[in-house]
């Protein structure tokens, strides 16, 4: 035989030993969870420190030893399972290409919108994937169309940064005049009632609020309903940022008693990076316009507020193994343990010299979310000095958050994966740092 017919003969038998494994991959069916024991039972604190459980949970995440993540608020990792199912179906989406795309995805995808909303307590009708809650809450923002020449609309300094920005256009595209006031600092539920409250009462031609679910610069959880029905009385609407929330806070969106909310999936819900969905209460879809006009829905469809174009596959589909992982821990053993994981590292540095912690330790008021500034270092060489300190020289990874009225500050986000040895780390090197003696 030629050596040229070798070479072609081994390529052939290599390219189809290839394809077979592809189809018995495909044709695999979707990775399930591992088996979690039972979800504990009790009361909170039983339930957060049940370590035969976390040890579990902590099981499903592969994570990096080079540093303790103490930033979980960028995106959430994604367990095992999901990561594996997201493998599984970029492979098929992959291989099957534009005769997945054209023959089976608007009913994957809509089966993916129903199981959503059912998680989240909402009606299918009511919510529409997106990429984001950046892009679901710009959609609200600049799509909402019941603000005229001369109103006001208001938003707080804990609200976050590109939702501020869409705030701000509003004043071109509406002509209305954009107001921003500054959360108090300490912050206790009714300092921030108050606040909120002041603020409506010195605006009233307020017509629309920015209010943010759990704030991503201080990890404060604001009391939505209170406001919702504070800015009702008022004929003021609400759009709510809930990025941070749904996952780590255990609610159903009924609950917070606002018409237009954006929500992530790739943060608290552990879905892959690309994808979140906004609400909009069913008898409220007509206060928000089309997007670009869009004319693929009909204007009584939601999904006509959202136009963004190709999306990648794969991650929509992952979605309801992470929503179905985030049930089956349990969205109440979730925000327990977090809360617990929280206090522990807080209540060990709260006497630490020079350290202030911005968010309250009264119930209800925080969830995995915490920030801390050094007394008086309140500025952005300040905090990045600290946060250097922390993962230069004591490998634990922190971030930096600005925007907030009294100074800059630093985050600290533990997640599931996360246990008591990690925190310990991280108490000991701020006692280092700040020069506190232990023990």
């Amino acid at each position: 035989m030629h050596p040229t017919e070798t070479m072609s003969s081994d390529r052939r038998s290599i390219l189809k030993g290839l394809a077979a494994a592809a189809v018995a991959s495909l044709a695999a069916p979707a990775v399930a969870a591992e088996s979690l024991p039972a979800q504990p039972t009790g009361p909170a604190a039983a339930i957060a420190t049940d370590n035969a459980y976390w040890t579990a949970v902590k099981g499903l995440y592969a994570v990096t030893s080079d540093v303790v993540n103490l930033e979980n608020g960028f995106w959430g990792i994604m367990a095992e399972p999901v990561r594996r199912e997201f493998i599984r179906q970029t492979d098929m989406v992959n291989y099957q290409n534009s005769y997945y795309a054209r023959q089976r995805a608007g009913a994957d995808f809509e089966a993916v919108r129903v199981k959503v909303a059912e998680a989240v307590g909402a009606a299918p009708e009511e919510i529409a994937l997106t990429r984001g809650a950046t892009e679901a809450l710009q959609l609200l923002i600049s799509g909402y169309n019941r603000l005229k020449p001369g109103d006001s609309v208001l938003y707080a300094d804990l609200d976050y940064d590109s939702m501020q920005y869409a705030m701000n256009a509003l004043k071109a595209r509406r002509g209305v005049d954009v107001v921003r006031f500054d959360v108090p600092e300490p912050a206790s539920r009714q300092a921030v009632l108050d606040a909120y409250a002041r603020a409506l009462d010195a605006n009233p031609k307020t017509r629309l609020l920015l209010l943010t679910h759990v704030s991503h610069r201080t990890g404060l959880v604001m009391p939505v309903a209170e406001i919702a029905r504070m800015a009702r009385a008022k004929g003021i609407d609400i759009i709510l940022d809930a990025a941070h929330s749904w996952g780590q806070i255990d609610f159903r969106v009924g609950e917070l008693d606002v018409d237009f909310v954006g929500f992530n999936l790739h943060k608290w819900i552990g879905a892959p990076v690309g994808v979140g969905f906004l609400y909009i209460r069913k008898d409220r879809l007509a206060a928000i316009d089309r997007d670009m006009g869009d004319e693929d829905f009909p204007e009584t469809d939601i999904r006509s507020r959202v136009h963004t174009g190709t999306v990648n596959f794969a991650t929509v589909l992952t979605v309801p193994a992470a929503v179905s992982l985030h049930q089956e821990i349990g969205a109440a053993a979730k925000q327990a343990r977090l809360r617990y994981l929280r206090d522990y590292w807080v209540s060990r540095v709260r006497g630490f010299k020079d350290i202030e912690i911005l968010t309250p330790d009264e119930p209800g008021l925080y969830g995995a979310l915490t920030s801390f500034r050094l007394a008086g270092r309140t500025s952005k060489a300040d905090n990045d000095a600290t946060v250097a300190k922390l993962r230069d020289g004591h490998k634990i990874l922190t971030v930096r958050r600005a925007g907030v009225a009294k100074g800059q500050c630093i985050r600290v986000t533990p997640a599931l994966y996360t246990d008591e040895s990690d925190l310990d780390r991280f108490v000991e090197a701020l006692a280092v740092i700040t020069g506190t003696k232990t023990g």
